[in-house]
């Protein structure tokens, strides 16, 4: 940290402050040069401090994203009492995820990972007026361009809607999707300037308040929906769902922004659009758009081919997406998020040897807790979705439709936590067209199989198709790091997840016949299925612990070691 009378303290206070500066901006660079006496004057982390500091983002992070999506659950559970699968609920899958898809391409998955490399660099050359000219920059750009296009989408939506929507047998259905994908769009300008902002605090290592906002964005939206649902009536209840999604990410934008101000950061209203970094964040911008939009092109193909299934075929395909996700948001997203700022840290440095060694155990990691999690799925689907799902208006029938998607969703849930990782690797080293490339190869595939399958096998066959074009994706990632990076630690690499695999098979059996002689001792009601499904998870989970320490698999020692520390 700067104090007074050392040389950068009085360089900095001899530096006259341009007309054109305001204020407050100018007072965010003196924040930025005394910013935190544990940290570098850019408010980065000490490297001897690093290690500790992405260890506790992580665990933070996971414990936070776990109950986030615990609270998603709880409003998936919601909204199927309400809805069930039925055409209003595949409505409203459609509806989301158009504007979803061009949140993609345009706002806070786009915006994130090409700012954060440069923002990050201009922090470590200390070059902090012109990080937060820049960051002021988008933001005001991010307001202006998103909201332009969603003006233009509420007009356009009778035209643009039905590009995207099956061959629906009821008009009332079709209609009602244009009418939702109009009250949902405006998420697109609040999710934009959430890209921003959450560069901004993952950039000085700041995870929590963005870790906890889907909290408070899922717990928002099952107030809203529980207070404005009786308000409808009909195929109109589903409006409801819409407004609790359009407040929850107002509220979900609000947490975040709060936590600026413990960053050196002010916003100044400064459109620079001639700034060179805004014009970097715009070329590393395009391949991501491309690449993540690609990417979120899956979920609708999956509703396209879903649709020609069923009318309830989306519907059922989303729900068992929601499922499949909360083991990947708990620990893949927290990895990848946490990691994320340090793999541009070391890019910028060239460290290449940090560099590879936190991917090559990040993969490491994922995939000891991703592969049981599909295992315990693959044995145990139609319970989950029986307990998660069935009630009210969700019905036996469509548990099995719902459960058929998720059993086939397992297969892919390990390699897209690695796809995750891996895609945040190349946004890293800057090489963002590389990743584009294979979300090409991703999407094609995906569809390709989906389009060869969905006939033969039905909702199976087309969530298989994602499974098969992401594991395509992955390999191709993985032998493109590993010359990039002159090798991947790949053996070890496959070593560890055919012992993960092995201990994995232990949880699988273990919490099938546990499950069972529960479930037939106690019966379906749900008391008895929180007890059998409880019980099988459980068992299974010190019988995968007892193995993998059997097997001495040494992401259980650093996990284990994290925990205790934690504690």
């Amino acid at each position: 940290m700067a104090t007074p009378g050392s040389p950068s303290s009085r360089e900095f206070d001899k530096r006259p402050i341009n007309a054109d500066v305001p204020l407050a901006e100018d007072v965010a660079l003196r924040r930025a040069e005394a910013f935190d006496p544990g940290e570098e004057p850019s408010g980065e982390p000490a490297p001897g401090r690093q290690a500790g500091r992405i260890a506790r983002s992580t665990a933070f992070f996971s414990i936070a994203t776990g109950a986030s999506r615990i609270a998603g659950l709880a409003r998936e559970v919601v909204a199927a009492a309400y809805y069930g699968t039925k055409g209003p609920m595949s409505a409203f899958t459609i509806a989301f995820q158009v504007p979803n898809l061009v949140r993609a391409l345009f706002a806070d998955a786009a915006l994130q990972p090409a700012f954060v490399p440069v923002f990050t660099e201009l922090l470590g050359e200390k070059r902090y007026r012109e990080a937060f000219r820049l960051a002021s920059t988008l933001l005001l750009l991010a307001t202006m361009v998103l909201g332009a296009l969603t003006a233009l989408f509420v007009l356009l939506a009778p035209v643009i809607m039905p590009l995207f929507i099956p061959d629906f047998k009821s008009q009332a259905v079709i209609d009602l999707t244009i009418t939702l994908s109009q009250i949902l769009f405006p998420i697109l300008i609040l999710l934009g300037i959430s890209g921003v902002v959450v560069g901004i605090l993952n950039s000085y290592d700041r995870f929590g308040a963005f870790a906890i906002a889907p909290l408070f964005w899922n717990l928002t939206i099952i107030v809203v929906l529980i207070a404005v649902e009786p308000l409808f009536h009909g195929q109109d209840r589903i409006y409801a769902y819409a407004i609790g999604i359009l407040v929850g990410t107002a509220v979900q934008l609000a947490i975040p922004t709060w936590d600026l101000r413990h960053t050196p950061f002010r916003f100044s209203f400064s459109l620079d659009w001639r700034h060179p970094g805004v014009r970097r964040v715009l070329l590393l911008m395009l391949p991501v758009t491309i690449s993540l939009g690609l990417i979120n092109f899956n979920a609708l193909i999956n509703s396209f081919f879903g649709g020609l299934i069923s009318e309830e075929g989306p519907a059922a395909i989303d729900k068992a997406f929601r499922l499949y996700q909360l083991p990947q948001g708990i620990f893949s997203v927290a990895v990848a998020t946490v990691l994320f700022p340090a793999l541009a840290r070391f890019a910028n440095a060239g460290e290449l040897d940090n560099l590879r060694a936190t991917l090559a155990n990040g993969m490491r990691q994922i995939l000891f807790v991703l592969v049981p999690a599909a295992a315990a799925i693959l044995v145990l689907s139609e319970p989950m979705i029986r307990l998660v799902y069935q009630r009210g208006e969700f019905e036996p029938a469509e548990t099995t439709l719902v459960a058929t998607a998720l059993f086939w969703f397992a297969f892919s849930l390990p390699t897209n936590g690695l796809y995750l990782l891996q895609t945040r690797t190349f946004f890293s080293i800057q090489r963002p067209w590389r990743a584009t490339t294979l979300a090409v190869i991703d999407l094609v595939v995906s569809a390709l199989a989906a389009l060869v399958l969905y006939k033969p096998f039905g909702i199976g066959g087309v969530v298989a198709g994602t499974g098969i074009g992401t594991t395509a994706a992955v390999v191709a990632q993985a032998l493109l790091l590993r010359r990039e990076f002159h090798g991947l630690e790949l053996r070890r690499l496959l070593l560890t997840g055919a012992q993960i695999t092995l201990a994995a098979a232990a949880l699988a059996a273990v919490s099938w016949a546990v499950w069972d002689l529960i479930d037939q001792a106690l019966g379906r009601d749900l008391g008895g299925q929180i007890a059998s499904l409880g019980g099988g998870l459980a068992a299974g989970a010190v019988a995968y612990l007892a193995v993998a320490r059997l097997l001495r698999i040494a992401e259980l020692d650093q996990i284990t070691r994290l925990v205790l520390r934690r504690g």
